[in-house]
């Protein structure tokens, strides 16, 4: 059970931590995603627009010298752009071409690419608009990465004779762009890194308190009234600690005012029941009284009997309670105590139409280490609420087995069964639940508490085609507690 509770921690915990790594990371990183992105694209822009300016103010500064020295023959034209490659500094750095109206490379710095034909939009854009035009893209021939910038040349007149065009691989631009994106990349992951430890040492600090606060939470839930938690907490978690371990004192002390008043009431309420069954049982073998007045002391009698049943399981309750309930355990063959308890039920259920089919173990179950008069006791309460509860159903199966360690007795009704919201509550203390039948609703409480000082559980479920079924669960070896 306790790993079991464990177990269930562990996984509240986890779910902490996924909910604050599927929300809290989950914007960080998205945040991180968005300024890298805006970061690197900014980069990018800003190298490649560098680039671009410069290219574009190589071309024009060039392109203005020679506007001042071409004359209107082509051969001169020819004679100072062969002169002007073959003084070029930046050849390393640049490829420079002259290209002719119709888009072909006369003259490069590079011979490999002299006499092709580009074919880039800034060429066509330059020899039609005359203006300064630029392209970025990848080489048709090697898919090398590059940048243009293409400047018309043209006659004194303005008369376009070819295009002055500089070319420039954007390899070690991209290389640039790609080292400041890890750079970006990795100082997010740092970021996200930070805000993850900070979380997790944040959430640590608050998951530890509320499992401490949620385990105490649990025993004052399962009984264990007036526990308090330590409170060295200073925050909001001080506060709610000093709630519960008021509560849990209130609850403690209003717990022993109601078991001090159910044990005060119960004994005074002994008595005069007592008197009263003593006396109805004298009166009604007089053979003085007429049948109506015997009728109504038999009926006297008779709720005398059921108010001191519920006395003596208020008593009951009460030992338990306070700790005075003591068990005489010695080895017993409860399935004898079983046989006993079913011969002896099995004419009064008789009076209510029903019957008692019992299906023995196959096999001779163990003996154990019980209180009989406590076990009867609780075989007694299942057949009074199978006979209450469950009479339409007219029989009650009792069945029988063993497993090595425990042994397992079954109590099946074919009544209506119990809600399956109220399963959890019908054991707790004065829980009625929805059925309109008297009694104190105690009985199940008291069962219950009887096998767990025999080391077992007794556990209620609703069977196959309706009804209830109720399971004993006694360990051969029981520790009582």
């Amino acid at each position: 059970m306790a790993k079991r509770s464990a177990r269930r921690s562990a996984r509240k915990i986890w779910g902490l931590r996924k909910r604050f790594m599927m929300s809290t990371m989950l914007v960080v990183l998205l945040i991180v995603v968005i300024a890298v992105s805006a970061y690197s694209l900014s980069v990018r822009t800003s190298v490649y627009m560098n680039i671009r300016e410069g290219l574009h103010t190589k071309a024009k500064t060039a392109t203005d010298f020679f506007a001042n020295y071409i004359t209107r023959t082509y051969a001169e034209y020819y004679d100072s752009a062969y002169m002007y490659i073959a003084n070029f500094d930046d050849v390393n750095k640049l490829e420079l071409q002259f290209i002719n109206t119709s888009g072909r490379i006369e003259l490069s710095s590079h011979s490999m690419t002299a006499g092709s034909m580009p074919g880039t939009p800034d060429i066509a854009e330059a020899l039609s608009t005359g203006e300064i035009s630029s392209w970025e893209g990848f080489s048709e021939t090697t898919g090398e990465h590059l940048m243009s910038t293409a400047a018309p040349m043209t006659y004194a007149n303005g008369q376009i004779i070819g295009v002055m065009r500089y070319v420039t691989s954007l390899r070690p631009a991209d290389r640039l762009v790609r080292t400041n994106l890890l750079l970006a990349m990795a100082l997010g992951a740092l970021m996200m890194l930070i805000v993850a430890v900070i979380g997790m040492v944040f959430l640590s600090s608050v998951v530890e308190p509320v499992r401490e606060i949620t385990a105490a939470a649990k025993q004052i839930s399962g009984g264990s009234y007036g526990i308090q938690i330590g409170s060295h907490y200073k925050d909001e978690m001080g506060d709610m600690v000093k709630a519960i371990n008021e509560m849990s004192l209130k609850i403690s002390q209003s717990e022993k005012a109601q078991t001090e008043f159910i044990s005060s009431v119960s004994h005074e309420l002994r008595t005069p029941l007592t008197a009263i069954t003593g006396w109805g049982e004298t009166l009604i073998y007089n053979e003085d009284l007429d049948e109506e007045t015997k009728r109504g002391i038999g009926i006297i009698l008779q709720e005398a009997r059921r108010l001191t049943k519920m006395v003596e399981e208020l008593l009951e309750f009460t030992r338990m309670q306070d700790g005075r309930f003591t068990l005489n355990a010695r080895p017993i063959d409860v399935a004898a105590e079983l046989e006993d308890s079913i011969f002896a039920y099995r004419e009064l259920l008789k009076q209510d139409d029903m019957r008692i089919e019992y299906q023995p173990c196959d096999e001779e179950l163990p003996l154990i280490n019980g209180d009989p008069a406590r076990l009867r006791q609780v075989f007694y309460n299942l057949f009074d609420n199978a006979a209450k509860y469950a009479r339409d159903g007219k029989r009650i199966t009792v069945s029988t087995r063993t497993d090595g360690e425990n042994v397992f007795l079954y109590f099946r009704d074919y009544g209506p069964g119990i809600p399956e919201d109220e399963l959890e509550r019908v054991k707790m203390k004065f829980y009625k639940g929805s059925s309109k039948e008297r009694g104190s609703g105690i009985g199940l409480a008291v069962c219950d508490e009887i096998i767990k000082y025999h080391g077992g559980d007794l556990t209620l479920s609703n069977g196959e085609g309706g009804g209830l079924l109720a399971t004993i669960r006694i360990p051969i070896e029981p520790t009582f507690e």
